[in-house]
């Protein structure tokens, strides 16, 4: 179609606006190609439009605009390592709610289409016979996020073929936010939609300035087996940087250290017959990752830090506070599970958590309050599930000490649930970005002691089986703590066994009928779980069954007295980022159910555990409860 030529403005047809946030969890928006392939990845892998958008067939765009141009303004050339971007194209004639701009890197990477490879891709939940857009783009927004673009506010003059007459041409402006991934980016303009995409036009490549940037750093505990004492603490710190040349952490009154370097490639990522994401179109190369053991360090101490080398630069001096030493008198906790990430920018990105900023947000301002000893993550974690960049936007979202526990799911992984749900990666982003104090590799069940509490970490996605390994060791570990020196003992592992959300995977009865026993064996006060994404506290449950009910204290407060122990209770709390799950229909062992984004806080003393449900968003405490030993 040519351009008007008048000299009024060029005529436009009005469409509806598209929200660059999808329903994620949800398949009644989207089109017939994507809605008959969601039933196999429900609870597996999200579907939406944007996330299967090299499923579609890239058509080629109608009559070339010479006017066209895509524009990219950054405060920084090269760019940093976290700014916003003003992204504004240009020379359109006819604005539609169609045309997005997607990022691109790194910025060779092949946005045409792979006609061969439309076989491999049946794990994008997409199985229709498509052609491929070769290459996932990292996210992408509409440019109706600018008001101003399908109402032609911000026009041009254009003068056409070289000759008197003109035509009016149309802009728009989208923010994205970028942080350095290492590899250059580039910005793709398309027409079409997420469903019929056809490339416009493309900026020049854009690089970072530092990709050898140490960035990311965050500091776990390397406590195992109750090993903590009070005169000499250990905390790892790792970080991720462009370059493989050892670094350094200082920290404290001068003390040094060089860091170990590690990564991983294509080669680590599982795949079964077909490519996963994780080894195909989804891989994002990792970087390297950092790792260095800080000792000397006394509980309950503020420290401060800087991790890097001269040659790639240094990080900000960090202040943290090393966590009471196992048998002290407090502690104070932060738990939750299931958090993820979302974009700081209005684009879509191919899996979005849209709880996650405000519970970030909302913890983040307990840690600065000084009330924190500790956060404990009980999985998932980053949700990008093949798609390795995601990785990169999480970690620079969480800058709080966090001890992790995650999902590994994949296809003849070793797994204990062969679905798809880790996109090809089985544990090995996690694992590599985040060193727990394992025995051994993949073998992430540990045990920490922090204060009056002793937590006794599991994988729910390793073999839990009786005679297995990891059960034999969850029962050395549960059964020798010294109570007189950690009274509480809090078990925690990711998928739960009581939940009143049905689901596939919700719960496991095997897993429950072998662990459950050891749990009311050895007295564990309570279980904290996630997997489902919402928050529930169950009565002193054994078998289905509640064996005791907590009473009020003068408070008002729902107590457990575990001085005459009948039971665990159980805690779900998966409601940290994840859609939301609704409840079925109230089981008799659930006393509350709540289906909002939040964490749990914990206070251990000697005599109680007193702990609440935050709602993120509006701060306020929904459920109290308490677990003492008889103190009233």
């Amino acid at each position: 179609m040519k351009p008007s030529t008048s000299s009024s403005p060029a005529v436009r047809d009005l469409f509806l606006i598209l929200l660059a946030f999808f329903p994620f969890s949800s398949s009644y928006m989207l089109p017939p190609s994507i809605v008959g392939s969601t039933i196999e990845h429900r609870n597996h892998t999200a579907i939406s439009s944007f996330r299967v958008v090299n499923r579609r067939n890239l058509i080629q765009c109608p009559d070339a605009n010479p006017y066209l141009r895509i524009n990219v303004s950054s405060k920084n050339s090269p760019l940093s390592h976290d700014e916003f971007v003003n992204v504004t194209v240009s020379g359109v004639f006819h604005p539609s709610d169609g045309d997005w701009v997607a990022m691109i890197s790194p910025s060779d990477s092949n946005v045409r289409s792979c006609l061969l490879n439309k076989i491999q891709y049946v794990q994008t939940g997409d199985l229709s016979e498509l052609p491929l857009l070769c290459h996932y783009p990292v996210k992408a927004q509409y440019v109706s996020n600018d008001p101003n673009y399908l109402e032609c506010n911000k026009q041009e003059r254009k003068k056409y073929n070289n000759t008197a007459s003109e035509v009016a041409t149309c802009s728009g402006t989208v923010s994205f936010h970028v942080i350095n991934i290492r590899t250059d980016i580039e910005f793709v303009f398309f027409a079409g939609g997420f469903e019929t995409p056809c490339i416009l036009t493309r900026s020049g490549p854009m690089k970072f300035s530092n990709p050898n940037q140490p960035l990311h750093g965050h500091v776990s505990s390397t406590d195992s087996a109750a090993t903590s004492n009070f005169n000499d603490q250990a905390m790892r710190l790792t970080w991720v940087s462009g370059s493989k040349e050892p670094q350094e952490v200082r920290y404290g009154d001068g003390r040094a250290l060089t860091s170990t370097t590690t990564t991983f490639s294509r080669d680590d990522m599982c795949t079964s017959i077909l490519p996963s994401p994780a080894k195909d179109f989804g891989w994002h190369d990792p970087g390297f990752i950092h790792s260095a053991v800080m000792t000397g360090l006394r509980p309950s101490t503020a420290y401060s830090y800087r991790y890097g080398s001269d040659s790639v630069g240094w990080s900000d001096k960090i202040q943290f506070r090393t966590p009471p030493a196992g048998g002290s008198e407090e502690l104070k906790f932060l738990a939750f599970g299931d958090m993820g990430k979302a974009p700081l920018d209005p684009s879509a990105e191919h899996y979005i958590q849209p709880g996650s900023l405000s519970v970030i947000k909302a913890m983040t301002d307990e840690v600065e309050s000084g009330n924190v000893d500790t956060i404990f993550h009980i999985g998932d974690i980053s949700y990008a599930t093949g798609f390795l960049v995601e990785w990169d936007f999480f970690l620079h979202l969480i800058r709080i000490n966090q001890s992790i526990n995650v999902s590994r799911d994949y296809i003849n992984s070793g797994s204990v649930y062969g679905t798809p749900d880790s996109g090809g990666e089985c544990g090995v982003a996690y694992e590599t970005y985040f060193p727990m104090p394992t025995s051994a590799k993949d073998k992430p069940w540990y045990s920490i002691e922090q204060g009056p509490v002793h937590f006794t970490v599991i994988s729910t996605e390793h073999d839990w089986a009786e005679n297995s390994e990891q059960y034999k060791w969850m029962e050395r570990d549960i059964s020798s703590v010294d109570r007189s020196k950690t009274p509480w003992l809090v078990f925690a592992g990711h998928r739960p066994m009581y939940s009143s959300t049905d689901g596939l995977f919700s719960t496991d009865d095997k897993f429950t009928k072998a662990v459950e026993p050891l749990l009311v064996q050895y007295k564990v006060d309570m279980v904290l779980c996630g997997h489902v994404h919402n928050y529930e506290r169950t009565c002193s449950v054994y078998e289905s069954n509640c064996l005791a009910m907590p009473s009020k204290d003068r408070n008002g407060i729902d107590t457990y007295d575990h001085s005459n122990f009948s039971a665990p209770l159980h805690a779900v709390i998966g409601m940290a980022g994840f859609s939301l799950d609704n409840f079925s229909q109230a089981r008799r062992w659930s006393l509350v159910r709540i289906s909002e984004f939040g964490y749990l806080r914990g206070h251990a003393t000697m005599e109680d555990i007193n702990l609440e449900f935050v709602n993120s968003n509006t701060r306020h405490v929904q459920d109290s409860f308490r677990i003492t030993k008889g103190q009233k």
